[in-house]
């Protein structure tokens, strides 16, 4: 099985990490091809693919922004042999499907910071309809894969979004609010929320922050 990787930005680099750890081989086409040289020398598993290895490819995985993925296939999207893995959150598997009808394009999307898939793996991806087990083999090496709506990931993405920026803003305005040093805001928003939401959901609180769930729910 021959698979390309297009993206190298934060989610095609939490990729490769993975799949190298594991000695997938996995090929990367870039426009530039000094960065694409430049990204393969940090992950042994990688080699750098010319225009014409690409068009062989059994899979090409689109780890690329919902506006660049329409552009690429025009470009590139000739060859009915690859099956084309859609990657963009906010570019929905359906749309892509009707506008390049002749492709056979599947999505998995990853829900979550890229970030964390970087830094731990274990990640969460979800598919519309279950996925050839050699493109599964190659998502379960980085966490699990759910049978799920793409709808429904953009509603846990918005939902935690909105409600993670509106905690955040309203913890930057008390502090300020209250004369604290932005080192202060800083911590409190890169380390003791982050950790604490991670806590309550894991069900190991301190005693201190379980005082507060108590405070919290009297009100």
């Amino acid at each position: 099985m021959k698979v390309a990787l297009v993206g190298i930005g934060r989610l095609g680099t939490a990729l490769m990490k993975h799949w190298c750890l594991n000695d997938i081989r996995i090929g990367i086409s870039h426009p530039d091809r000094t960065k694409a040289e430049q990204f393969v020398k940090k992950y042994s598993n990688g080699y750098v693919l010319t225009k014409k290895e690409l068009s062989e490819m059994d899979y090409i995985i689109l780890a690329l922004s919902a506006k660049d993925i329409a552009p690429f296939l025009t470009e590139f999207g000739t060859s009915p042999k690859s099956e084309f893995i859609n990657m963009a959150t906010a570019l929905l598997t359906s749309d892509l499907k009707e506008q390049f009808p002749d492709l056979t394009i599947t999505g998995i999307k990853y829900m979550g910071h890229s970030k964390d898939l970087l830094d731990n793996g274990n990640g969460l991806f979800i598919t519309e309809s279950p996925i050839p087990s050699g493109v599964a083999d190659l998502f379960n090496y980085q966490g699990k894969i759910v049978v799920d709506s793409e709808e429904t990931l953009n509603e846990v993405n918005k939902i935690a979004t909105y409600y993670s920026i509106k905690a955040a803003m309203k913890i930057e305005s008390i502090m300020e609010e209250k004369g604290l040093s932005s080192d202060y805001v800083g911590r409190a928003l890169t380390s003791i929320a982050p950790q604490v939401i991670k806590s309550y959901y894991e069900g190991n609180l301190g005693h201190f922050a379980k005082r507060i769930v108590t405070e919290i729910q009297n009100k």
